[in-house]
């Protein structure tokens, strides 16, 4: 017997493949919107955003594949891990560059609206992933889910960030958000790369 099947039961393998395809097809949607936007408007916080769902979509591809191919569980929670931290250079990176003037963020309504969708999708994606953490006792679905609820947080401060640009005229609240997003994402970042230390197999107990 498989070291997935013989840890995990089918239905709920099945659950966890079924919720990342879902995740990937609407994180692909997500960065395309989101980096499109960004590239149109000059704004870090969508640009930082669109970088968080392609490292989402990453980490659901890696868990996916742990759960389909059996990937080894705590390489699978360390790349997750380590995914993060390149997002929290990244959005240091644009939103630094923006608060010297390299560009002033401009409104975007397309913007707005993806980050909308992001606020209410991803909370209810990162409570279903949590659960099934649980159960499958995965250290890296558990690290994914993070990155979900990370992706919910920073699609609300994000959100913050250009109502007050395209409402109060106040370019630098953009590039603000973007950089109010950084601790968050380096405590999920620890928090999975750690947990990749701890994560162990279930079949060699």
């Amino acid at each position: 017997m498989s070291a997935a099947t013989s840890c995990e039961l089918p239905d709920v393998s099945r659950r966890v493949l079924q919720l990342q395809v879902l995740t990937i097809v609407w994180m692909t949607v997500e960065a395309v919107v989101s980096l499109g936007s960004a590239w149109s408007s000059h704004s870090p916080a969508l640009f930082a955003f669109g970088g968080d769902s392609l490292i989402e979509l990453l980490s659901a591809a890696v868990v996916f594949w742990r759960f389909r191919f059996e990937l080894n569980e705590a390489r699978a929670a360390r790349i997750a891990g380590v995914l993060l931290f390149g997002l929290a250079g990244l959005v240091m990176l644009t939103s630094v560059l923006n608060l010297l003037g390299y560009r002033e963020a401009q409104r975007s309504l397309v913007g707005i609206g993806i980050l909308l969708a992001a606020a209410v999708a991803m909370p209810w994606l990162a409570s279903r992933k949590r659960k099934l953490a649980v159960v499958t006792s995965s250290a890296a679905l558990k690290a994914d889910a993070a990155e979900s609820a990370l992706c919910g947080y920073m699609a609300w401060i994000a959100l913050a960030g250009l109502m007050i640009n395209a409402i109060g005229g106040k370019s630098w609240a953009d590039p603000v958000a973007a950089v109010a997003l950084t601790p968050l994402v380096l405590r999920e970042g620890w928090i999975a790369v750690h947990s990749s230390k701890l994560a162990c197999d279930c079949c060699t107990t």
